[in-house]
């Protein structure tokens, strides 16, 4: 479903890790879709009535996806982050990375909100793009990064369809009344 007005190509479905992981977000909470892109995340969240925010570099992209929520054109590698001292119920990146962000990312997590983040890992270089090192995470780096949060899942390794090797994790920042167990159902492989 395209946005109102438009005429563009489908969107692909949103990644089955966000899929599985997004019950995780607090019902009604505000959600970050970082490096958005034709916001393929930012439709999934906006259909299940989450006010959203998406950030690309790319003003043709925002253009496309403003139906959905708000959305900033910024370039985050350069520039300023946009929305400093903000945080989210839940805080989306995928297939983007630019470490010196990280920390900037994990920080947008509002206590009781969830990051969910999946992108390409060392091993890529042997099947595809993503290929240089810088864009590529290190074993645990995910793990190391959210080392504040609580991990609820983490994966790293290859995926096939296509084929890419990832490392992706779901974790949740801890409110002060997370003394009980997560409701985060188990389930198989995606």
């Amino acid at each position: 479903m395209a946005p109102h007005g438009t005429a563009h190509a489908p969107l692909p479905a949103a990644s089955e890790w966000i899929q599985r992981w997004s019950h995780l977000v607090p019902a009604g909470g505000s959600v970050l879709d970082v490096a958005c892109g034709h916001g393929r995340h930012m439709r999934w969240f906006y259909e299940r009535k989450h006010p959203v925010t998406g950030i690309d570099k790319a003003p043709e992209a925002i253009e496309r996806i403003a139906p959905w929520g708000a959305t900033i054109v910024a370039d985050i590698e350069a520039g300023p982050w946009p929305l400093p001292g903000q945080r989210f119920a839940g805080v989306v990146v995928t297939n983007y990375l630019w470490r010196p962000l990280l920390p900037t990312i994990v920080d947008s997590v509002a206590p009781g909100g969830v990051l969910l983040y999946e992108t390409f890992a060392v091993g890529n270089e042997t099947v595809g793009r993503p290929a240089r090192a810088e864009f590529l995470l290190r074993p645990g780096e995910l793990l190391q990064a959210c080392r504040d949060l609580r991990i609820v899942a983490y994966e790293e390794g290859f995926l096939d369809a296509p084929a890419r090797f990832v490392q992706r994790i779901a974790a949740v920042r801890p409110a002060p009344s997370m003394d009980e167990p997560l409701r985060a159902p188990l389930q198989g492989p995606v």
